[in-house]
């Protein structure tokens, strides 16, 4: 696999960790079976993905990566489904993270 290729399974997986992220919200605790469904599909997509994107990055860049996407669009996703807070700080956290995952990908070697 390509480095841009894994680049885009990692961005992938990370698209699908936000996916479950949120899909438990709308679980209920697992309460709901659609829902339910729909998440653990998410889950074994993220990791699956994750899994083929490590072939050629750096496990450390990737995990940094798609845990960081994970975090990002989750806490855009809760913001906008779920009206949480948005407060200047928390959003400026948030475009660390976001820095942090353009800084990886930078200095990780093609």
């Amino acid at each position: 696999m390509s480095s841009g290729s894994a680049w885009a399974v990692l961005l992938l997986a990370g698209l699908c960790e936000v996916a479950w992220a949120v899909g438990l919200k709308y679980t209920e605790g697992f309460s709901r079976l659609w829902p339910s469904v729909g998440t653990v599909v998410a889950m074994v997509a993220s990791v699956v993905l994750l899994g083929l994107s490590l072939r050629t990055l750096p496990l450390g860049t990737a995990y940094a990566v798609w845990t960081g996407i994970g975090a990002v669009g989750t806490a855009l996703l809760g913001m906008l489904l779920f009206a949480e807070s948005r407060e200047v700080a928390r959003l400026v956290c948030i475009g660390l993270i976001v820095a942090g995952i353009v800084g990886l990908k930078w200095v990780t070697p093609d």
